[in-house]
């Protein structure tokens, strides 16, 4: 029998890419499937972001890039991040990567040991928790209250460092939740990790220019006495529609840019050069694609809250970012991943149960409306349809 390392049998998956398959099959076989499940936008990358690929195509750009990153992205990150919230990143804190992900794994495997602990939101982006555990730390919960909107508190990340915490994983504007950190709670939060210097922290903020109602995205990047300890990841898969492209980028810490740097080289070389031109045209080029489809993100987001109001035993807190809705469907009575296959296989309908992103997560679902209003409705419509028509088992004792 082979024998493979530990961390192996540990690995967790990403649900939504299950469903995904599951859907993609059954509308193989003739059927009709609104998909609400997967995370990614259902819009085209703009234009001219694909003409810049295109033209460093036939520039001759098919080589090795250098691993961090070509020089004119990173210094165009940075200039980026100035222009949206006004703080000074150096371009040689920059690490270009292949997706967000591939930084969520670089800093747990910084981190990560025996004998560590690392917190991580739940409901929370499922990999967070299965690269801990791959590593052999152990992920702690921070508990995301559907009271407080999905937001993490001050308190609850405090109240969870002991001498074994080396990490604290957090992400606003949130996935699965939509749950966005209003800036008085990251400044007492920032106050309060002035006790743990030791501790250090990543900012998943790959949602960052979605956002609701005025809310505006507080980047941990604003606050100087965490420059030492901070991780930030982001990216162009949700802003620019780029999920397929595999790029995003991260800054980090001066004492840890350069080990970082060293697990590129030992994972994936360089990231896709023609990728990279694109991310440029993307960052420094028109962002009218980007308010077009944030805007339709917004209008949306009233019609899928609306439309899981007028479910019966179905309540939802608002979402303030990202693109999904995160509805309590413990009223009716159905495991939310029974109810996620018989919705799927019965109705049609995609959705993602909320056990998928943690323990905290049951009693819940994830629906993303990154579709038509179109869609939005009738997945609504099926939804209450198949409830109505399918008491749970126990109710109708």
């Amino acid at each position: 029998m082979l024998r493979l390392a530990p961390g192996v049998g540990d690995l967790g998956t990403e649900n939504a890419f299950s469903v995904l398959a599951r859907a993609g099959e059954l509308a193989a076989q003739g059927r009709s499937i609104i998909n609400l499940g997967i995370g990614q936008p259902d819009f085209r990358t703009a234009d001219h972001i694909v003409e810049a690929a295109v033209k460093a195509l036939k520039d001759g750009h098919h080589g090795y890039t250098p691993a961090p990153g070509i020089p004119a992205l990173r210094e165009c990150v940075a200039g980026y991040l100035h222009r949206l919230y006004g703080v000074s990143v150096d371009p040689g804190q920059v690490l270009i990567v292949p997706g967000g992900k591939v930084t969520m794994w670089f800093a747990i495997l910084m981190f990560g040991c025996p004998d560590a602990d690392i917190l991580v939101p739940d409901p929370g982006f499922p990999i967070y928790a299965s690269a801990v555990r791959f590593t052999g730390a152990r992920p702690v919960s921070l508990p995301l209250r559907e009271e407080n909107a999905f937001a993490w508190t001050a308190d609850d990340v405090l109240e969870r460092i002991t001498p074994r915490t080396r990490l604290i994983i957090l992400n606003s504007p949130g996935n699965p939740t939509g749950g966005v950190v209003p800036r008085a709670e990251v400044d007492r939060l920032v106050a309060g990790l002035a006790r743990h210097p030791d501790v250090a922290v990543l900012s998943d903020e790959i949602y960052s220019r979605i956002t609701y109602d005025g809310r505006t995205h507080v980047t941990l990047l604003d606050y100087p006495e965490l420059a030492d300890r901070l991780i930030v990841l982001d990216g162009w898969s949700k802003t620019y529609a780029m999920t397929g492209w595999r790029l995003g980028f991260s800054v980090w810490p001066r004492p840890l840019v350069e080990l970082a740097g060293r697990l590129a080289v030992n994972s994936h070389s360089c990231v896709n050069a023609a990728a990279q031109f694109a991310g440029i045209a993307a960052l420094d080029g028109p962002q009218d694609a980007v308010d077009t489809m944030v805007a339709a993100f917004a209008r949306r987001r009233l019609a899928v809250i609306a439309a899981l109001e007028r479910l019966e035993a179905v309540t939802c807190a608002e979402p303030g970012g990202a693109f999904y809705a995160f509805p309590n469907i413990s009223a009716t009575g159905w495991p939310c991943e029974v109810l996620q296959t018989r919705l799927l296989e019965d109705a049609g309908v995609a959705t993602v149960a909320g056990t998928s992103f943690g323990p905290l997560g049951a009693g819940f679902l994830r629906l993303s409306y990154a579709n038509t209003l179109e869609a939005i409705e009738e997945g609504a419509e099926r939804i209450g349809t198949w409830l109505r028509e399918h008491p749970a088992p126990e109710m109708v004792a």
